[in-house]
Formats: structure tokens, sequence, C-alpha cells
């Protein structure tokens, strides 16, 4: 969208706030006797954390007087294109877009910003820039997620460990960040061996068959278990279970999201530890989308602060989880 040329002075010159969004992204509103309405273009509803998270972002629309059009990609990425495509048709005043892959969403992203509809990236990152392409990032630092799984991971099991890496949905920016992290950390521990690393697309019944099929080929190598979530962690205990090993003595799992399941199988001992990836975004998202409205400077990106789960306050979260 060309800027005009008093924007563009103001931008030189650095006396425009970062963000001022609502001339940066042209967020249009609606008459006094309109209803504001907000898209959501979620990836796909295929596991417990994309339903908690879509039911964070209805329950606080409805808290706040929002209108909310859920759209559902079905985990591809060419139907969240189009997607996000009705929800301009629709002339939604802002786009919450939950991106399944990094890249990919260009042909959305501009769509949207030729329409003049803000964009609000929630969960994960998508190629662009904040403040031209989107106007901001909520979510999670997911390089700091893989990071504290290896350093549970290196303490449990003294530095010395044959892992499998149980990776998400391949080309997105949370499977590429917790990778990243994780590696970062057991690089630093040349006893920390990754002997496998296969994608189980987020997903239980892939983490599963994925890991029966390593589990096969290696056997008792494995010692450890690092998987991107709680789905696929769930899934392996699964499969070493029907393997003759036992989850948490024979082989230690460590994951991320901190979904209810997971922390009940951290208290029955199967899995060590995970690292919360909270999916409740309702109250930053539609704090993000008020200050859209009221032309404040957002930054480019807002971080959420995520716990971390074991043994010893697994029991205590167990109820407020997901």
């Amino acid at each position: 969208m060309p800027q005009p040329p008093r924007l563009r002075t103001l931008l030189r010159a650095g006396l425009l706030p970062v963000l001022a969004l609502a001339t940066l992204a042209g967020c249009q509103k609606k008459a006094d006797d309109g209803k504001f309405t907000v898209g959501f273009s979620q990836m796909g509803h295929d596991n417990p954390w994309r339903m908690a998270q879509t039911k964070s972002l209805r329950d606080e629309a409805q808290k706040r007087g929002y209108e909310l059009v859920v759209t559902d990609a079905q985990d591809q990425t060419a139907k969240q294109v189009a997607d996000v495509e009705d929800l301009i048709a629709r002339r939604v005043d802002v786009i919450l877009l939950a991106p399944r892959e990094f890249e990919g969403l260009a042909p959305a992203l501009q769509a949207a910003r030729d329409a003049n509809i803000p964009v609000v990236l929630v969960d994960r990152e998508a190629e662009g820039t904040a403040g031209e392409d989107f106007v901001t990032f909520l979510g999670s630092n997911f390089v700091e997620q893989g990071k504290r799984a290896a350093e549970w991971l290196v303490k449990e099991t003294g530095g010395n460990a044959g892992i499998v890496e149980l990776t998400g949905t391949p080309g997105s920016s949370v499977a590429a960040d917790r990778a990243k992290g994780f590696r970062e950390v057991i690089a630093q521990h040349p006893g920390m061996k990754i002997l496998a690393s296969q994608t189980g697309e987020f997903s239980r019944a892939n983490g599963q068959r994925v890991m029966q099929n390593i589990a096969q080929s290696l056997g008792p190598q494995i010692t450890a278990v690092y998987a991107h979530n709680d789905e696929m962690a769930l899934g392996a205990i699964q499969a070493l279970r029907a393997s003759g090993r036992k989850p948490g003595a024979d082989v230690k799992i460590v994951s991320i999201d901190g979904q209810r399941a997971a922390l009940e199988a951290i208290q029955r001992g199967e899995l060590g530890a995970t690292v919360e990836s909270n999916p409740r975004f309702g109250p930053i998202a539609f704090e993000t989308i008020e200050q859209i409205r009221k032309d404040q400077p957002v930054p480019t990106k807002k971080l959420i602060t995520d716990r971390f789960f074991d043994r010893n306050n697994a029991a205590q979260f167990v109820a407020d989880a997901y």
C-alpha cells in the first residue's frame, strides 16, 4: 500500500510512533451503529491446543462485545490463503491470523494490505515485515521453549542420551525455532546425541506411528524423546509402551504445550516435563485490537511468559490446564 507523502515524511523524520497503526495499516472503523468485526483465520482444529485457542478468542470476543468470524484452514496453506480472502470479502475490520507455515501466506497478507485491513499474527510467525505486511506478532518465545526442554533433559540424563526428536509442521516458524533452541543447548553436551528427527505433524496419531517405526529400528539406543508438542509426546508414550519400553524410566520424555493430558502423564511418571505454550490468546489479542482502534502504538512483537511443568508442580496446575 503506497504511503502518502506526509506519512513518508513523518516516518523519515522519526516523528511517528512505532506502528501508528490506524494510519499505517488503514484500520477502518464501522459506523456508530455497526458492530466491529474480527476475523480469525485458524490453521486447523485437529488438536486440543487449537481448540483451546479458538475458545479463548470466542470467549473474549463475547465478553467485549465483538463479532468474531472464525475460519478453519484444515491444516492446508492454500485453503488458509483462500480463508483470508473470504474474510476480506466479508469486510471484517481486523484479521487475526494463525499461520500454518512461515512461507506461503504472502498473497493473503498482500490482499489484506490492499484492502486496508490490519493483520495480527497469533502463535506463529509468517514471512514479512511487521508494520508493513502485518501489524504485530503475538506468541511465545519458541527458541526459549526448546532451550528449556533441552536443559531439563540434560539434567535428567546427566548429559548422556540417545534422543529421538519429533518435530512439528514442516515449514512452520514454531517447529524451526523449537528445534533451534533445543540444539543450541545440547550442542554444549557431547553426550547428547539426536539419533533421529522426524515430523509427527503435531499429531498424536502421527507421533505414535513415527515413534513406533523409530523404536523398531533403533531399539534400546533410544533413551530420550523430545517432542515439539504434548500430543506427539503422548503418542510416543503409547508407542514406547507397545515396544516393551517403560516411558519415564527407560526413556526420558520432554515436550511443549502444557495440556491437561500431559500434566496427568507427568503425574503417572510417564512424561518427564512439559514447557507451557499458552493457547489462551483471547485477552492479549483483543487488547491489541483495542490499541489498533484507538490509534495507539503497538510493538512489533508481544511475547507471552510461559511456565514449566514437571513432577514438582504438575498436580498443582492440572485442574486449570486445557
